[in-house]
């Protein structure tokens, strides 16, 4: 059975759903469940949407019925999560442990995502536990912050990584959002832990065409990017690797309602995926469905039969 997108104007209800009420949320007693109908929510981007679709995918050959529930916002999304109204959410490990974190300890409170997963993954499940949610092993795919400059600029400079740069000390004007200037992941990171020299921040956006054209053109001399970006190729353009490991582990995590959808069962459903999939992977049906606007759900399924996981039509 296709899984049904859904609008996302169907989860509005959701903004006053928060789950296990205050008091209970830190004793959640009930049973890892293992529903027949599941709601697999999509955060509405690309990349979100595919993760969402291949879920679908996979739990309808494991015997379940599923849609799929588009809504671009975490703020209705999470707690429609909670309350069951969302059954299951790929999400990224330490941008949604600092999201929990926020909620619970308020904007104030230090982050606890890091580039160390197994430190992320610890503060998430613990943040995840009293609302009733339990977050399944991050995958081998990553989507996180990545900087690009020109091939040819690369070469000439003997550039490989962030290092290499910082080393070079050439002056280094920087396409990206305009929040970049006090991200410590963005301008000052890269300041502080390569010694990169950033002569400013041109706030054209993070993996823009008009950020990237601008470093192709030799506006700029380095876009900030994702590590799922497939069309740096298009642009001539190469990821220099982090290799202080500077940007926090966005490992893929699939989020799950513990009462609903927690059992063995889907849990291990979901897991087989992350185990195989890679940021490679994501990148390129990322490109798939954005450059040659194939559809997703297309696109995902032709993903999970070329790694074995899904039978093949026919």
């Amino acid at each position: 059975m296709p899984a049904l997108l859904l609008p996302a104007v169907l989860l509005l209800t959701t903004a006053c759903a928060t789950g296990p009420a205050l008091e209970d949320r830190g004793r959640i007693t009930a049973p890892p469940g293992n529903s027949e109908e599941l709601t697999v929510g999509s955060a509405g981007f690309t990349e979100s949407e595919l993760l969402a679709r291949m879920y679908g995918l996979l739990l309808e050959q494991a015997g379940h019925r599923t849609r799929i529930l588009s809504v671009t916002n975490r703020e209705l999304y999470e707690p429609a999560l909670e309350s069951g109204q969302i059954d299951i959410v790929p999400e990224y490990a330490a941008t949604f442990a600092d999201w929990l974190n926020a909620k619970t300890n308020g904007p104030d409170a230090k982050p606890v995502g890091s580039p160390d997963i197994g430190a992320t993954m610890k503060a998430l499940r613990a943040l995840a536990a009293p609302r009733g949610l339990a977050v399944l092993d991050p995958g081998r795919a990553v989507d996180q912050n990545a900087f690009a400059v020109p091939a040819r600029y690369a070469a000439r400079h003997g550039l490989r990584t962030l290092s290499d740069l910082g080393r070079a000390k050439l002056p280094v004007r920087l396409a990206a959002g305009d929040e970049c200037v006090q991200r410590p992941y963005c301008a000052p990171g890269l300041k502080k832990t390569y010694g990169i020299v950033i002569t400013g921040v041109d706030p054209k956006g993070v993996g823009t065409t008009q950020a990237k054209k601008a470093v192709q053109n030799g506006e700029d001399q380095m876009v900030l990017t994702t590590t799922t970006d497939a069309t740096l190729d298009d642009f001539g353009l190469t990821v220099l690797a982090d290799d202080r490991h500077l940007q926090n582990a966005d490992h893929v995590v699939p989020v799950v309602n513990r009462a609903r959808a927690g059992s063995e069962e889907i849990t291990g459903v979901l897991d087989r995926l992350g185990a195989v999939l890679t940021t490679k992977d994501l990148a390129t049906m990322n490109e798939q469905v954005d450059s040659r606007r194939r559809l997703p759900e297309d696109v995902a399924r032709a993903c999970l039969e070329r790694k074995g996981l899904l039978e093949r039509n026919g």
